[in-house]
């Protein structure tokens, strides 16, 4: 789809279409339909991006707690599986999920959100490095990586619906 098109859309649709960008937050999509038209993806990216950071800390918490743990096994959005699938987390062997798994509920008990990456063209070894590494961070810069993953992962998933 064009631009033009999400332009063109009745705000319902608009909404149905771009409501997933964020992780299970259509509120963003909500918000940005009433901003439009947009001159390209990253007009609009940004806009989005704009929504989120001037949301209250409570709602950002729920945007970042949307997301799934890496490497989970459980029920998750179409794009988190395909992107996942993508770094090779669907395909974990049993000493891999393990460690995962350790790691992810370090992280969480830690931080109180899952660790979030944006995972398109990494590796699971790299995503696995990162996490080692992020897990020592304050809580505080770690919350505001986490947004800023979340903006690449939307922006992905915007750069894949909508032809430039």
């Amino acid at each position: 789809m064009r631009i033009e098109d999400l332009n063109a859309m009745s705000k319902e649709e608009f909404v149905e279409t771009l409501g997933s960008v964020f992780e299970q937050s259509p509120w963003i999509a909500i918000k940005a339909v009433e901003d439009r038209p947009y001159d390209s993806v990253e007009d609009l990216h940004q806009r989005m991006v704009e929504i989120v950071r001037d949301s209250t800390r409570e709602e950002k918490l729920e945007l970042i707690r949307s997301h799934p743990n890496l490497g989970e096994r459980l029920k998750m959005s179409d794009d988190s599986v395909k992107e996942q699938q993508g770094a090779g987390l669907q395909n974990l062997d049993e000493l891999e999920y393990k460690k995962f798994q350790t790691l992810n509920y370090q992280y969480s008990t830690k931080f109180e959100f899952p660790f979030i990456i944006a995972v398109k063209g990494r590796t699971k070894e790299e995503i696995f490095n990162y996490m080692c590494e992020r897990i020592l961070k304050d809580p505080a810069i770690e919350f505001e990586q986490a947004l800023k993953e979340i903006y690449q992962i939307a922006r992905f998933r915007l750069e894949e619906q909508i032809i430039m």
